[in-house]
């Protein structure tokens, strides 16, 4: 199976390049390569290509940035996965998305099926994109995550150690509550969904986040004490701690329909914590 990513350098996608199974070849692109606010440069890249399957793991990430840059990031986040999409046809197209197209209210976990009610600029070019990619007819799966952590890039688990190294004690928001997704858990997942959409599998839209759920304070108490770590954390408020994009106190992702019909259930994070730990470490 011949497998065209886009992006090279984010948490996903460089775990599907090093994680690919045997009998996958992977390409991935980078920026320089597929220029994701170039939508009909991206489509035609697709077209090109003779690949089986097309991983979209490239988006515009930063949340508060796209607040006073939400044209730009609806190119990159809704535009260009849309015109992907398009030009696979019906060969399957994976796409990540977020828990961020929801409004984060309530207390229990998001259903695929819930109405999405994005909070801020982000959420909402996220939100395009999924509007996009169905709009194209094709094959696909749009995959929900959350709160995406791995060694590489900029993620809580790396910010966390490296202050909690240098620092006594923290303050973290207790009243945003979701599930810590570590990014090679994702990978498996899309690899595993590629496979059965090869095989003739139905797409959809799913959801696929850490379990169990935790607050950010929480989350962060349990990176100081696998770390080893003597930093200790206190809980605050969100309103204590101000961003220009407001986000989610909840949220939840229920994987319920990606457990029925692909057999893939929610990554135990703590596990995933591990790895992560032990591979900045090493350092490799």
């Amino acid at each position: 199976m011949k497998v065209l990513v886009f992006g090279q350098s984010g948490q996903v996608a460089r775990e599907l390049a090093r994680r690919a199974p045997k009998g996958v070849t992977i390409t991935c692109l980078s920026r320089e390569m597929a220029d994701l606010s170039d939508p009909a440069a991206c489509g035609q890249i697709v077209a090109g290509s003779d690949a089986d399957v097309i991983i979209n793991a490239a988006a515009w990430t930063a949340v508060d940035h796209a607040e006073t840059n939400e044209a730009a990031a609806t190119v990159i986040n809704g535009d260009a996965p849309a015109a992907m999409a398009l030009a696979a046809g019906q060969r399957p197209f994976l796409h990540i998305s977020t828990d961020y197209v929801f409004d984060g209210a309530g207390d229990r976990a998001f259903l695929t099926s819930d109405p999405v009610g994005p909070l801020g600029a982000y959420g909402r070019s996220k939100l395009a994109g999924e509007i996009g990619v169905r709009a194209a007819k094709g094959r696909h799966v749009i995959l929900r995550t959350s709160w995406v952590v791995s060694a590489h890039g900029n993620n809580f688990v790396k910010t966390m150690r490296r202050l909690g190294a240098s620092r006594d004690h923290l303050t973290v928001v207790a009243d945003q509550i979701g599930g810590p997704t570590p990014a090679a858990a994702i990978a498996d997942a899309l690899f595993q969904i590629a496979h059965q959409m090869q095989a003739g599998g139905q797409g959809g839209t799913y959801h696929f986040a850490g379990a169990p759920t935790v607050s950010w304070a929480d989350f962060a108490r349990a990176i100081m004490q696998a770390a080893h770590l003597s930093c200790t954390i206190q809980d605050i408020p969100s309103s204590d701690y101000p961003t220009p994009a407001k986000r989610p106190h909840n949220s939840r992702l229920s994987g319920a329909t990606l457990a029925r019909d692909f057999g893939i259930d929610p990554p135990d994070w703590h596990r995933g914590l591990i790895d992560i730990l032990a591979e900045l470490e090493t350092g490799q």
